[in-house]
């Protein structure tokens, strides 16, 4: 079993707590930047992306705060994946943290890469 290294990434985005908090847990919202289609059925989100799919289980949520997924598929504890909503208290600015988990430096600069791909699908879906 390989050890997996935590990152986080932080991504301003101009927007609500609302809309943004949208975006991120519900099958429409999650379907308009993360994945071409997404079903939502006892705690378990279906990601579907170019024919295949992944299912991933809610771990937690806190409203407008934060929601954690974990891959089904893998069975370590460590490896989740968290979209956190953080404000600015001086500047309200809204920026979305996102943690995540990879094998080495180079699945980490992929994910990066994706990750940053589909946080710009995602701004142009807000508007921001």
């Amino acid at each position: 079993m390989s050890h997996l290294t935590k990152y986080t990434l932080e991504f301003p985005i101009n927007s609500s707590v609302n809309i943004l908090y949208n975006r991120l847990s519900s099958s429409s919202g999650l379907s308009e930047w993360f994945a071409d289609d997404v079903m939502i059925k006892d705690k378990v989100f279906t990601f579907f992306w170019d024919g295949s799919d992944q299912k991933a289980k809610l771990l937690k949520l806190k409203m407008n705060q934060f929601i954690r997924f974990k891959w089904e598929e893998n069975d370590t504890q460590e490896d989740y994946f968290e979209f956190l909503i953080q404000v600015d208290e001086m500047t309200l600015d809204v920026s979305l943290i996102i943690t995540d988990f990879a094998e080495d430096k180079q699945d980490q600069k992929e994910q990066t890469a994706l990750w940053s791909k589909q946080i710009s699908i995602l701004k142009r879906a807000i508007g921001s």
